[in-house]
């Protein structure tokens, strides 16, 4: 999922995106979703950047209400 901001994703290489996995953990730093019929997570412990030339092509388009709730625990995550 990507998770930097638009504006910044126009001009630079990089975007910052937390990954999805099917594997199921019970952290509090992930979010469980279901993406394309399959049940996973939003792993917001391995955010990272990544290069836009690694995007082949758009999968998907998370639901706002997921959305939310992992821009939240982000918020949560980084809370000092």
């Amino acid at each position: 999922m990507i998770i930097s901001p638009d504006e910044a994703n126009k001009y630079l290489d990089t975007v910052i995106i937390a990954p999805l996995t099917s594997t199921i953990r019970h952290y509090p730093s992930r979010v469980n979703c279901t993406f394309k019929n399959k049940k996973g997570q939003i792993v917001i412990d391995q955010i990272r950047a990544v290069d836009k030339s690694r995007f082949v092509k758009k999968l998907g388009i998370i639901d706002e209400k997921k959305a939310l709730e992992v821009f939240n625990l982000l918020q949560a995550y980084f809370d000092y």
